[in-house]
C-alpha cells in the first residue's frame, strides 16, 4: 500500500491547484501557499487542503507551512525565478527536502544544481507534476486528449499479470499495452509481462483505476 506524503505546493494557479487535486486523491496530505487573496479565497473554497496566504520564499512562510515535515515542495508559481528562489530557500531550510520547480523551455538544464526537477511549460499538467513528486512507480508520458492517457508503470511481482501472455489478459476496453519501456518493440499477443519490468500503455481516464490494479496488484 502506498504511505501517504505530505507535500506542499507553492503557487495556486491552474497547475498548482491540479496538482494539489490530484495528491489529494491519492489520499496525500497538500498544504498550499498563495501570495494572492483572491486565488487563496478560491483554493480555501475548493478544500483540497490548508492553505496559507504568503511569499512562499519567505522563511517565516515556510516554517509555517511545516516544511519539515513536508517529503517535497513544488514551486509552481507563474514566475520561473520565484519558483527557483522558493526551492533554494526551502532548501537550506530541509536540505533534504525533495524540490520541483516550474521552468521555462531552455533553462530546466540551469536548474539541474538546485532542484530535484522542472516542470516545463509543454508539460504544465498537474497529472505530470504529482509524477514526479510523489515518485511512484507509474508516470504520465502525455496527455493527447482530456480522456486519454500514455502512462509508464511497472508490474509488480504480485501483480495479477505478472508472467503472463498477454493474450491470457482480459485488459478493460479503452485500454492498450503499446511496447516496453525501452520501446524496442511493439507488444503483441505472445508479448509476456514480466514482473519488474516497465510497460507503456494508451488508457482512458475511466479505466486507468482498473488498469493499475491488474498492473500493481
Amino acid at each position: 500500500m502506498t504511505r501517504t506524503k505530505r507535500f506542499v505546493i507553492a503557487g495556486g494557479g491552474r497547475v498548482g491547484k491540479q496538482t494539489a487535486e490530484n495528491l489529494a486523491d491519492q489520499g496525500h496530505d497538500v498544504l498550499l501557499i498563495e501570495s494572492d487573496e483572491e486565488r487563496v479565497e478560491a483554493l480555501s473554497d475548493a478544500y483540497i487542503g490548508p492553505v496559507i496566504h504568503g511569499d512562499a520564499t519567505r522563511p517565516s512562510i515556510l516554517k509555517q507551512a511545516g516544511l519539515a515535515e513536508a517529503d517535497a515542495i513544488a514551486a509552481l508559481t507563474d514566475e520561473p525565478g520565484t519558483n527557483l528562489a522558493i526551492c533554494m530557500e526551502a532548501q537550506q531550510y530541509v536540505p533534504s527536502i525533495r524540490t520541483i520547480a516550474r521552468a521555462e523551455t531552455g533553462t530546466e538544464q540551469e536548474y539541474d544544481e538546485v532542484v530535484d526537477a522542472t516542470l516545463l511549460p509543454e508539460y504544465l499538467g498537474g497529472d505530470h507534476a504529482a509524477d514526479i513528486l510523489t515518485g511512484e512507480d507509474i508516470r504520465t508520458l502525455v496527455y493527447p486528449t482530456a480522456d486519454l492517457d500514455i502512462i509508464e508503470v511497472s508490474v509488480s511481482p504480485s501483480a495479477p499479470v505478472a508472467g503472463r501472455r498477454l493474450d491470457e489478459i482480459a485488459l478493460p476496453s479503452g485500454s492498450l499495452l503499446i511496447s516496453t519501456a525501452d520501446r524496442t518493440e511493439l507488444a503483441g499477443s505472445d508479448t509476456v509481462l514480466e514482473p519488474d519490468e516497465r510497460y507503456i500503455l494508451a488508457v482512458e481516464t475511466d479505466v486507468v483505476d482498473e488498469v493499475l490494479n491488474l498492473m500493481r496488484g
